[in-house]
């Protein structure tokens, strides 16, 4: 859904979020791997999505490249949570688009051949899996983030 942001408001695209989810079969990767041109113009035709052809194209395309990283590192999550931060590197909350660990994942992945996974991308990514924890300090939402982050063993990479 991040890739579906890019350039659009986050509101458009929450609103749109179940739509998206029915769209693309629960976010399976190996099932979107498996699209083929008639999967394409069913997306293009459903105006419960965005319906922009790069960006559906480029969510199959890392479909096929997350299988590809799972076979060479066991593990999308173990490889995305290699590039969790330091809480004291991160720049103070709602300040910041991109961080180091943004710019170095999105660079990984795009050698990879992954598409529309810039570094604010990649950055939105992390903050909406986890990685990253950028909510005010009296917002209710960090605490809950942080308990969830304290409880959550990470995969090993």
């Amino acid at each position: 859904m991040e890739g579906f942001q890019s350039g659009l408001s986050w509101r458009t695209i929450l609103a749109k979020r179940e739509n998206f989810r029915t769209a693309f079969h629960n976010f399976d990767f190996d099932r979107i791997a498996r699209y083929t041109e008639r999967d394409v113009a069913r997306l293009l035709k459903n105006e419960g999505i965005v319906r922009h052809r790069g960006k559906i194209d480029a969510v199959i395309n890392n479909a096929h490249q997350a299988r590809e990283l799972v076979k060479q590192k066991g593990s999308l999550a173990a490889f995305i949570w290699h590039y969790e931060p330091d809480s004291n590197q991160l720049a103070p909350p709602q300040t910041a688009s991109t961080s180091a660990q943004s710019l170095a994942l999105s660079k990984d992945l795009k050698k990879r051949g992954w598409k529309f996974v810039g570094p604010t991308t990649v950055y939105a990514f992390m903050q909406a899996m986890g990685l990253i924890n950028d909510h005010i300090a009296d917002c209710v939402i960090r605490s809950k983030v942080e308990r969830a982050r304290k409880s959550f063993k990470r995969p090993e990479y």
